[in-house]
């Protein structure tokens, strides 16, 4: 047996000496060494914390955010791994609409949005500024791409060549989302979007997770009126099978509470074997509000992932937080949904799950970058 294939095997089988489990998925031949510098095996934490963050902003709508040595301590002994990214939007400040008060959030002002591309280069460098052990706790993303630009997959793969051994997926980015849609500059994102389809179908090449936002309905819908971006979402994830998606927020937003039967909507997705490389996230304070609202709704949702337990994952959604019981409100919010989760279901969405989705985009891509050199 080769040492690439014993390290393959070892990796398999979850027998290396650390935190994380690595699930290989459409390896293409790399070297051995490739394999232990992405695994960060020299750089393992050991397993003692309670959760990781699939979704966390770094940064806010006009670019500012904390330092992240600053984060590392915020993290303390809690959190294991953290999905780092920025906002790929960039809040307009107008003095003609809102004079010397300078917005610092899309709310704040009627000014628009518009894409910000450098703050893929501004994650790379914080993540690039850390030693080996402290990256190994960071899974970088890409965000800074229009996706109704048919050169955002283009941009993409600049970033990771330009970034090789830093980037593990792209996302947050945004499709239909309340309020912010409307206000960025230029043509409107739709799920219809050849532009959009390249860039998932690049992701699925390089093998990179990718986190996505769309509403599943649009502001203040009626009750009982089937969700306007459902059927669109479920095609575009089905057109792209290959390529691991989180679905932020369940489909739900600050605004957009849950359709009729929202758990019944999941659990024909997660059962259909169409949707397998479709996950969940449950992060963002404004979405735990509905999900754990009553005791009820939090048994429903408990059931739920009690049935799918690889297929949700927990993220704050938090930005650029000041401290730790701010940063980690919400995974306390969920308190009601820990008790009643399985103990396997409970760390596989605290955890595991996030391990594995994130452990083979990193092998994944360091074998993308490779290759194309």
């Amino acid at each position: 047996m080769s040492l690439l294939s014993f390290l393959l095997k070892i990796v398999r089988h979850g027998l290396l000496p650390f935190s994380y489990n690595l699930t290989i998925v459409q390896t293409k031949p790399i070297c051995a060494a490739m394999i232990l510098v992405a695994v960060g095996i020299a750089h393992a934490q050991p397993n003692t914390y309670e959760l990781n963050d699939c979704h966390f902003h770094l940064t806010n709508y006009i670019q500012e955010g904390t330092p992240i040595r600053d984060f590392l301590n915020i993290m303390g002994t809690r959190v294991g791994r953290v999905a780092l990214f920025g906002i790929p939007l960039q809040q307009q400040w107008s003095s003609r609409v809102s004079g010397d008060n300078a917005p610092t959030y899309y709310l704040n002002t009627d000014a628009p949005l518009y894409y910000y591309s450098f703050t893929d280069a501004f994650i790379a460098m914080q993540y690039k500024s850390l030693n080996k052990e402290q990256q190994a706790r960071f899974d970088p993303m890409i965000t800074g791409f229009n996706p109704s630009d048919m050169y955002a997959a283009d941009h993409i793969r600049r970033v990771l060549k330009t970034f090789p051994g830093v980037f593990s997926g792209i996302g947050e980015f945004s499709i239909h989302k309340e309020f912010v849609s409307s206000k960025i500059s230029g043509e409107v994102a739709s799920l219809q979007d050849p532009a959009l389809d390249r860039v998932l179908n690049f992701a699925g090449e390089v093998g990179l997770v990718t986190l996505l936002h769309n509403d599943m309905d649009q502001p203040f819908a009626k009750d009982g009126a089937e969700p306007v971006f459902l059927t669109q979402m479920k095609a575009l994830l089905k057109r792209h099978p290959a390529t691991t998606i989180i679905w932020a927020h369940t489909g739900l937003g600050r605004v957009i509470h849950p359709v009729h039967d929202h758990l019944g909507i999941l659990d024909a997705i997660l059962k259909d074997p169409a949707f397998s490389h479709v996950y969940f996230d449950i992060s963002w304070d404004e979405v735990a509000k509905y999900l754990v609202t009553t005791p009820v709704t939090t048994k429903a949702l408990a059931d739920l992932i009690n049935r799918y337990p690889t297929r949700f994952l927990f993220g704050t959604d938090e930005v650029a937080p000041k401290d730790q019981a701010s940063y980690l409100k919400v995974f306390d919010q969920y308190a009601p949904l820990w008790q009643l989760l399985s103990p396997e279901a409970s760390a596989n969405v605290r955890k595991n799950n996030y391990e594995r989705l994130f452990d083979a985009a990193r092998l994944n891509t360091r074998a993308w970058e490779q290759a194309n050199k």
